[in-house]
């Protein structure tokens, strides 16, 4: 049987690697052309080098951690809530302020982020309570 400390850790590892899937397949394979062209028309290029995409992962990974810290304390969906409005909705609103955030990418990743973050919830649900 496996203590709670290792429920803990695979519940992070899984979710992380759901995450990570799903904003590789929404950010780089969805909505890669509203990130370029957005970078593009305040004139920048767009960060994508590999040590990009490994912060990002390293992003996931913390942010997972917070959100199956949070599992331990409420149900899934409040989780999901202040997990998504603490790490996405901040997120967007940092990158609002410098003028890096696309027009238009909201409409795709807002539900796209929170169905993400609720799924990751309830993974880790179930792998922290699979034998309580």
């Amino acid at each position: 049987m496996m203590t709670s400390k290792k429920h803990f850790a695979l519940a992070v590892v899984a979710s992380g690697i759901w995450m990570n899937i799903s904003e590789f397949v929404r950010n780089e394979l969805v909505l890669k052309h509203y990130w370029v062209d957005g970078f593009k028309k305040i004139g920048l290029t767009f960060p994508s080098a590999p040590v990009n995409g490994a912060v990002w992962v390293l992003w996931v990974f913390m942010f997972v951690t917070f959100l199956t810290w949070l599992i331990t304390q409420f149900d899934v969906v409040k989780s999901a809530i202040i997990a998504w409005m603490f790490g996405f909705v901040l997120l967007w609103i940092a990158m609002w302020n410098m003028g890096i955030l696309p027009k238009g990418i909201l409409y795709w990743a807002i539900p796209w982020s929170f169905i993400e973050v609720y799924a990751a919830a309830f993974m880790s649900r179930r792998i922290l309570y699979k034998n309580a």
